[in-house]
């Protein structure tokens, strides 16, 4: 069996000089997809995702809406039992102020929020993901095109399957209402 090019993508982990700082990146939404991170970052990211990991406590809502993207977005909420999936990436702390910069942490929309994930058997205690500031009470329906992103980095990064339909289902769901 020929490996895919994101698995050989995936192998490369680490690629960035160790003199480096970093820091972890908990990903769940659109920066989920390297391809879309890039774009934002400036540079190729798929060399900083550590892989598949799992928030506990937590579950996905769509309680923002981006007036850039004229759609809801994900967010994070408090939910004991329940689990998020995402993406771990080991980023360059000089990317920090990008990633804040696409997450609107300026503009009041998402802020920081340390976390701890489990990823390949491993907790990492302190790892930084964004939550929504101020959620709307309703959930608003994501558009096409960042259904498409986030499934796409879901697929890409290799989620587990059954939640990559769980994902979908939802935002059809949303969709659909």
């Amino acid at each position: 069996m020929v490996p895919s090019m994101a698995t050989a993508q995936l192998a490369r982990v680490g690629a960035h000089p160790k003199s480096e700082s970093s820091f972890y990146y908990f990903a769940y939404g659109s920066c989920m997809c390297p391809v879309d991170l890039k774009r934002s970052l400036g540079e190729n990211t798929h060399d900083y995702i550590l892989g598949p990991a799992t928030l506990q406590g937590y579950r996905l809502g769509f309680h923002y809406y981006s007036a850039k993207r004229q759609c809801g977005a994900l967010d994070i909420l408090p939910a004991p039992g329940q689990a998020v999936q995402g993406v771990l990436y080991r980023l360059p702390c000089r990317l920090g102020p990008l990633l804040d910069q696409r997450e609107g942490t300026h503009q009041g929309a998402y802020r920081h929020e340390h976390v701890a994930v489990h990823h390949r058997g491993k907790l990492y205690p302190a790892v930084r993901t964004y939550v929504v500031v101020h959620k709307t009470p309703q959930e608003v329906a994501p558009n096409d095109w960042y259904f498409s992103v986030v499934l796409r980095g879901a697929v890409t990064c290799n989620l587990p399957e059954q939640y990559c339909w769980q994902l979908f289902n939802y935002m059809r769901s949303l969709q659909a209402a």
